[in-house]
């Protein structure tokens, strides 16, 4: 299982490189929504995958292994919410750069042929 989310992690994180390298902004804002999302993925596999265990220890006296870690969760929680925040100020900048420029390239110039 570690292997697969390792695997899943590196293919979306390297996906997310070769679009930031696309000239096109709009590329260039999927790259680096991968490229979180992998992150967040990578955050919230550090923190132990369990199935049906509770996320907080009631009792001192129980073994902390057997729960889930809490803090990876709120972590990625946080991230998914800041990632959707500048992902809307990306896009109205890439709106505003195409009205500009009328060119949605990230230099703003069409290439020459």
């Amino acid at each position: 299982m570690e292997m697969v989310i390792a695997i899943a992690v590196g293919v979306m994180f390297a996906s997310g490189i070769w679009l930031i390298l696309r000239p096109r902004t709009f590329q260039l804002i999927i790259g680096l929504m991968l490229m979180s999302y992998a992150v967040n993925i990578f955050i919230f596999a550090m923190g132990r995958l369990w199935v049906d265990k509770p996320p907080i220890t009631p009792l001192p006296d129980i073994d902390p292994a057997q729960f889930a870690d809490p803090l990876p969760q709120g972590l990625v929680l946080t991230a998914i919410v800041i990632g959707f925040a500048t992902t809307a100020l990306y896009l109205v900048m890439m709106i505003g750069a195409r009205g500009l420029t009328g060119s949605d390239h990230v230099d703003g110039e069409e290439p020459r042929e």
